[in-house]
Parts: C-alpha cells; sequence; structure tokens
C-alpha cells in the first residue's frame, strides 16, 4: 500500500476503535464483564471458539463465490471475514468499512483485485438470500406464536426488519450494476494502481454466476453460517442456565438478524440490538432479564474476537503490500 493511503487509514481505524469502544462503554463494561461471566470462563471460551468455527464457515461462502482459488486459501478468506466483521461490529463505518477491510485483506494477499470485488458482491448477495430463508422461517415462529391474538405490538417491528431485509435482497439481485459500481470505486480508491474497469467487473461477475454450482455452494454455506450463528445463541443461553426450545432460539435470531439488517446504518446496531432481544424474546419464551444478557454476551465476544482481529489487520496494513493483479 503507497504510504500516502497507509497512515490516513491507520488514523481512521485507531479513531474508529476509540469511537466504538466509547459506544460499546456506553452499555457498560461491567455489564459485558458480568454477561460473560454468568457463562464461566470455560463457557464464554466455548462460545468464542465456536464463533471462530462461524467464520470458517462464512470464509468458505467466501471462497465459494470466488472459483478457481484453491481450497489451501480458506483460512485466508477466513481471516479476511474475521477482520471484516470486527469492522462491521467496532467500527463506526456501518457496513461499508467491513467491506473494506475484508477486500483489502484479499487484495493485499496477492489476489486480483477485480476478481475479489465481483466476489465480494455475490458473497453478499448468496448472504442476504440465506437471510431471506432464515427470516422467514422466523417469522412463521413467530406468526404461530402470535396465533392466540395477544402481543400483536410487537409483530411489526419483527414485519418492518423482516420486509427491509427481503427489499434490500431482492434490490441486491436485481440491481447488481450499482453494486459493481460501487466496488469498483472503492477499488478505484483502495487499490490505484490496478485500474480496474466497471467492464473489467461486469466480466468477471458473468464468469462467477455462469459457475452455478459455486454459487449454490456459496449459498447453502451463508445458509449454514445464519443457522450456526443461531446455534451460538442456543449455547449461550444454556451456559447461562436459561434455555429454551433450539428451534425459538432460530427464530429468535433470525428476526434480530433481520432488525439488524434493517438498522444497518447504525454501526454495530448498537442500541438496536439489545431492544430487539427485549421486545421479542419474552414473545419466544426468553426471560428480559436473559435476552439482555445474550446480546451482552455477544458485545464482549464482539470485543474479545473483532477487537485482535481489527489490531491484526492495521498491522499488516502497515507492511509494505504484494503486487496483486487487477
Amino acid at each position: 500500500m503507497t504510504s500516502h493511503l497507509r497512515w490516513p487509514i491507520a488514523l481512521a481505524t485507531l479513531a474508529g476503535l476509540g469511537a466504538a469502544i466509547w459506544a460499546i462503554g456506553s452499555v457498560g463494561f461491567s455489564a459485558l464483564a458480568h454477561a460473560a461471566l454468568r457463562m464461566g470462563a470455560g463457557g464464554f471460551l466455548l462460545f468464542c471458539v465456536g464463533s471462530l468455527a462461524l467464520s470458517a464457515i462464512l470464509g468458505a461462502a467466501w471462497l465459494a463465490s470466488m472459483p478457481g482459488q484453491p481450497l489451501r486459501q480458506w483460512p485466508l478468506f477466513t481471516w479476511a471475514r474475521m477482520a471484516r466483521e470486527g469492522a462491521n461490529d467496532l467500527l463506526p463505518f456501518s457496513q461499508v468499512g467491513g467491506l473494506v477491510v475484508g477486500a483489502r485483506t484479499l487484495t493485499g494477499a496477492g489476489l486480483p483485485g477485480a476478481r475479489v470485488y465481483a466476489a465480494m458482491v455475490v458473497d453478499l448477495t448468496t448472504e442476504m438470500a440465506g437471510q431471506v430463508v432464515f427470516t422467514l422461517f422466523g417469522l412463521a415462529v413467530l406468526g404461530s406464536v402470535l396465533v392466540d391474538g395477544t402481543q400483536h405490538n410487537v409483530a411489526p417491528l419483527a414485519w418492518v426488519g423482516a420486509g427491509v431485509t427481503i427489499a434490500m435482497t431482492g434490490a441486491f439481485i436485481l440491481l447488481q450494476k450499482p453494486m459493481l459500481k460501487l466496488a469498483g470505486a472503492l477499488a478505484e480508491h483502495l487499490l490505484p494502481n490496478a485500474h480496474i474497469s466497471l467492464d473489467r467487473l461486469h466480466a468477471e461477475l458473468s464468469d462467477i454466476y455462469r459457475r452455478r454450482g459455486a454459487v449454490a455452494m456459496s449459498f447453502l454455506l451463508n445458509l449454514l453460517g445464519w443457522l450456526a450463528a443461531s446455534l451460538l445463541g442456543a449455547l449461550a443461553l444454556m451456559l447461562i442456565g436459561d434455555p429454551i426450545p433450539v428451534w425459538r432460539v432460530i427464530a429468535l435470531e433470525s428476526l434480530i438478524f433481520a432488525i439488524r439488517a434493517a438498522a444497518f446504518v447504525i454501526p454495530g446496531a448498537i442500541g438496536v440490538q439489545e431492544a430487539g432481544y427485549v421486545l421479542l424474546g419474552p414473545l419466544l419464551g426468553l426471560d428480559p432479564q436473559a435476552a439482555v444478557a445474550l446480546s451482552l454476551i455477544k458485545r464482549a465476544r464482539d470485543i474479545v474476537i473483532g477487537l485482535p482481529s481489527l489490531i491484526a489487520w492495521q498491522a499488516n496494513e502497515m507492511r509494505p503490500r504484494r503486487a496483486g493483479r487487477a
């Protein structure tokens, strides 16, 4: 990376981390620590290890969206996904910041820029398509719970989140050209020597979509990722002694993910995630205190895994970058 980009990115990352720590601190670090300690040290470690396994699944989905790459690069894509999630959860730059971090991780390893940005569009599309399937399951479960006509005042929150998720996915699938323009703009500013044209991105995207098996595999792995993320929630509730049926946890988590997607402009969905758990948790049989604890456990996990990932990514950014192909 050229020196005129290296230091601005470093300063932006430091400023972002400071703002993120302040924002999460407003929730209360003592509350985060207390929630994590409810699981016990071993339980929280198990939860974090499970989260690393989830990153491996999502890394495999990203790798599948870039057909032709050798399987030995799976750890690289897993690392890129961890850095991407760390930026999404901790940096106040919304989702675009995570995409930038993830893409730079791959291009910095020498992968061709045009292929990386086209694959990023495919991965995002299959991830959102998987989320739609997952959200519809959550809505079906919520509908069965609300069939007696009570507590319908909360249902619109879930429907709005699901509607936004479905609309965003539809737009993503139908409006690939604007997404390629965004990818091209990111590439132009972050890879100034690559000269990636929109036509080149279109060609790469078309080539990937012709390989339907790879796209299907990316979708299935992303769908598996959504399921694994929900099972982690069930594990956390079991470890703190407030378990509910797994299928209800899956439904709850699917709706929380939808609400977070609807609040994508809010970095880390600070406050939105917690409100979603408080409102929806009791509807699905989860004690309000346990619902808040689950949200805080996730925040604690984000710090324990995301913060070191971002620091390591930034340290790698400060090193000379490998020359990648356009």
